[in-house]
C-alpha cells in the first residue's frame, strides 16, 4: 500500500493488559479487536508486550502489513481454530518435498554447503520428533516415507493455535517443515533457519551478483524471520 493511503495513526500510548483469560492490548485504553471483532486474547505477558510494542513503534500511519506479530496473532484467534486440520495437512506436503532434501547435482562446492547446513537438522527432525526424510540429488521428486509425514500431522495437530499458526507461517516463510519445526522447538533460531533456507540462493548471489528488488524482498523476509523468533520466545 501506498505510503499516503496508510490508515492515520488514531491513538497516543499502547499497552499490554491483564485478562482473566489472558493478556490483551490496549490502545488509550481500548482493547484491540481482530477482524472477526474479538478481543485481541494472547496467551502469555510477554507476547502481548511485544505486541504492544509493535503498536507504538508506528509513526503517524500505520503500517498494518508490516506489524506481522498482529497479524499473526489475528490468523491464531480468528482462522486457526477453524483450519488445523488443514495447517496439518499444508505443514506435511511442504516436508513431502522439504527444501531440506534437494541436494544440487553439481558444483559439488554447492552440494557441500548445502549437507553442511541441512543435514544436522535432517537428523535432528528424525532424532527427535520421528521424522525422517530422504534426499535426493537433483530435482526429481522422491517419495517420503508416509510415517515421517504422519509424524508431522501428528505434531502440528497437538500444538496450540498460537503456536501452530507460527509453525505453519514459519514453514511458507522457510519452505521446509524441518526447519520450521527446529524452530518451533527451540532448537534452531529463526534467522539462522533463514539463512540455511536461503544457501542457493546465497550461492547464486555469490555467482551472479546482488539484485536490489531481489535484496529488498530478502530483507523483508529476513525481518519476518526476526518476528518468527520474538512469537515463539514470548510463547515460553
Amino acid at each position: 500500500m501506498d505510503k499516503v493511503n496508510l490508515p492515520k495513526r488514531f491513538y497516543k500510548d499502547a499497552a499490554a493488559v491483564r485478562l482473566d483469560d489472558g493478556f490483551s492490548v490496549e490502545l488509550d485504553g481500548r482493547a484491540i479487536k481482530t477482524p472477526a471483532k474479538a478481543t485481541l486474547t494472547l496467551p502469555t505477558e510477554k507476547l502481548a508486550k511485544a505486541v504492544a510494542e509493535e503498536w507504538a513503534a508506528q509513526g503517524e500511519t500505520l503500517d498494518l502489513q508490516g506489524m506481522t506479530l498482529t497479524r499473526l496473532a489475528n490468523v491464531a484467534l480468528d482462522r486457526t481454530p477453524d483450519t488445523r486440520a488443514d495447517l496439518a495437512e499444508e505443514l506435511a506436503r511442504y516436508a513431502s518435498t522439504d527444501v531440506t532434501c534437494y541436494l544440487a547435482d553439481s558444483p559439488a562446492a554447492l552440494r557441500e554447503r548445502q549437507e553442511a547446513a541441512w543435514q544436522p537438522w535432517r537428523e535432528w527432525a528424525g532424532k527427535e520428533l520421528g521424522i525422517v526424510l530422504v534426499p535426493v540429488v537433483g530435482l526429481m521428486a522422491s517419495p517420503q516415507p508416509q510415517a515421517s509425514l504422519d509424524a508431522v500431522r501428528e505434531h502440528a495437530l497437538g500444538l496450540d493455535n498460537f503456536r501452530l499458526t507460527a509453525l505453519a507461517w514459519g514453514c511458507s516463510l522457510l519452505g521446509s517443515a524441518i526447519l520450521a519445526l527446529a524452530v518451533e522447538r527451540g532448537a534452531l533460531g529463526a534467522r539462522d533457519a533463514f539463512a540455511a533456507s536461503c544457501v542457493d540462493e546465497t550461492w547464486q548471489i555469490e555467482q551472479w551478483g546482488e539484485d536490489e528488488e531481489a535484496m529488498a524482498v530478502r530483507a523483508a523476509r529476513e525481518k519476518d524471520a526476526g518476528a518468527l523468533q520474538t512469537w515463539f520466545e514470548a510463547l515460553l
